[in-house]
């Protein structure tokens, strides 16, 4: 998916984001921390996944989203980010953000749809 981060010189960079339904937390790859150059705090935890538990940092930003009519949705909060550039090749967008939305994950379409708000679906059999 794709999306954007406030940097810490008040520009927008382009972000890809995994969205991953068993993922805790919105956690930024080393690649995306370094490019937004933000003030970074040290993580009270470690952050786990299937490749093992890694060290992170904490910053305080802002991620963008496009809706389909061209408007933008923001989120404002503090993210995880590693450190360490072997630790996570793509940004991961989590529960933090996901559980705002129905998440509709369509693989043999490679679509990923949030729908919130006066959206909605219906499943039908042809």
């Amino acid at each position: 998916m794709h999306g954007e981060v406030l940097a810490g010189n008040g520009s927008w960079r382009a972000a890809e984001f995994l969205v991953d339904t068993g993922a805790d937390r919105t956690i930024f790859s080393a690649t995306v921390l370094e490019a937004l150059a933000l003030e970074a705090t040290e993580a009270k935890e470690q952050i786990g996944g299937v490749g093992g538990v890694v060290d992170a940092v904490v910053v305080t930003t802002q991620i963008r989203l496009t809706q389909e009519n061209a408007n933008t949705v923001v989120f404002r909060g503090e993210y995880a980010a590693c450190s360490n550039q072997e630790a996570l090749d793509m940004s991961v967008l989590g529960r933090d953000i996901l559980n705002m939305f129905a998440v509709i994950v369509d693989r043999t379409a490679n679509l990923v749809c949030l729908l919130g708000g006066r959206h909605w679906y219906r499943i039908e059999q042809r």
